[in-house]
C-alpha cells in the first residue's frame, strides 16, 4: 500500500464510540495540551495489526504523508512503520553495516524534520526511544570519521530538540532517554532531566519523574538518590512522585516530607 491506500483503509476502521472516548482521554478540548488533535477512533493494536501489514513494503519516501495527516492514528502509524523500519536495520547483525547505518540515519532525519507531528504524549512515547534512543547507541555516519565528533554530534541533536519552544520535541529528548538507560547508560537521563527540571508543563514532570525512575531501577538507586538530594529543592512534586515509585514505603515517605 502507499500512503493514500493506509490512510484510506484506516479511515475505514473509523469507530465514533471510540473516537469520543480518544478525544478526551487525550485531552483534545480547547485549552488542553491535545486541542486540535483528531481521532478515527481505533486502538492502539489495530493500528499495529495495519503496520505490522505494510510497513516492510512501504517506501521511506511515502511516510511524511502519514505523519502529516489530520488522524493521530494515521500519524501513529507512520511513526511506527519507522520504528519497524528502524528496529529491522538495528540487529546485532546490522549494526555496523555501512548501508544499514546509512539507512538509519536516514529514518533519524525524517523523524527528526517531522518531530512536532508527534503531537501528543503517546506519540511520542512509542516512537522516540526506539528510534532517536535506540540510535544513541549504535554507529551513526553523522559527524565524520572521528567517534568522539560523532558522539558530540548525537548530544547536539537532542539538545536542539530539548531546548526547543515545542513541547513534543521536548518531551522527545527527555522520554527517548529510556532506551540509553534499558543499556545500562544513564548520562543521557540525568543530562535531559536537570535541563527539563524547571519545567512548566505536567506532560513533562512526569516524563522527567519517570525516565528518573527508570534510571533507578535499571543502573543505580544510588545514582538516582543523589540526583533527588541534588535537585529536590527545584523539583515539581510529581516528578518527585514519579521518580521514587519504585522505592519502599518508608523511603517514599521520608522523600516526600523533605
Amino acid at each position: 500500500m502507499d500512503a493514500r491506500e493506509i490512510i484510506s483503509y484506516m479511515e475505514s476502521l473509523r469507530n465514533e464510540k471510540q473516537r469520543t472516548v480518544l478525544m478526551r482521554f487525550f485531552k483534545t478540548a480547547p485549552g488542553e495540551y491535545g486541542h486540535g488533535d483528531d481521532f478515527l477512533g481505533l486502538r492502539v493494536p489495530e493500528t499495529r495489526a495495519v503496520v505490522k501489514m505494510v510497513a516492510p513494503d512501504t517506501p521511506l519516501a511515502e511516510v511524511p504523508l502519514l505523519l502529516k495527516n489530520r488522524w493521530h492514528e494515521v500519524r501513529l502509524c507512520g511513526l511506527l512503520i519507522l520504528v519497524a523500519k528502524f528496529e529491522r536495520l538495528a540487529t546485532k547483525r546490522l549494526a555496523h553495516d555501512p548501508q544499514a547505518i546509512r539507512q538509519r540515519d536516514a529514518i533519524v532525519r525524517l523523524y527528526l524534520q517531522h518531530a512536532e507531528r508527534a503531537n501528543n504524549w503517546d506519540l511520542v512515547d512509542l516512537s522516540a526511544p526506539k528510534i532517536l534512543g535506540h540510535w544513541l547507541l549504535l554507529p551513526t555516519s553523522v559527524g565524520g570519521d572521528d567517534e568522539a565528533q560523532r558522539q558530540r554530534m548525537k548530544i547536539q541533536t537532542i539538545d536542539r530538540l530539548a531546548h526547543s519552544d515545542n513541547l513534543w520535541k521536548q518531551r522527545i529528548s527527555m522520554v527517548c532517554t529510556w532506551k540509553t538507560t534499558q543499556q545500562g547508560q544513564p548520562s543521557y537521563c540525568l543530562r535531559y532531566a536537570e535541563i527539563h527540571l524547571r519545567h512548566p508543563h505536567d506532560l513533562m514532570h512526569k516524563a522527567v519523574g519517570w525516565m528518573l525512575r527508570e534510571m533507578g531501577k535499571r543502573v543505580s538507586m544510588d545514582l538516582l538518590r543523589d540526583f533527588l538530594r541534588s535537585h529536590l529543592p527545584d523539583m515539581p512534586r510529581t516528578t518527585l512522585r514519579y521518580a521514587i515509585e519504585c522505592m519502599t514505603e518508608e523511603e517514599r515517605q521520608w522523600w516526600m516530607k523533605q
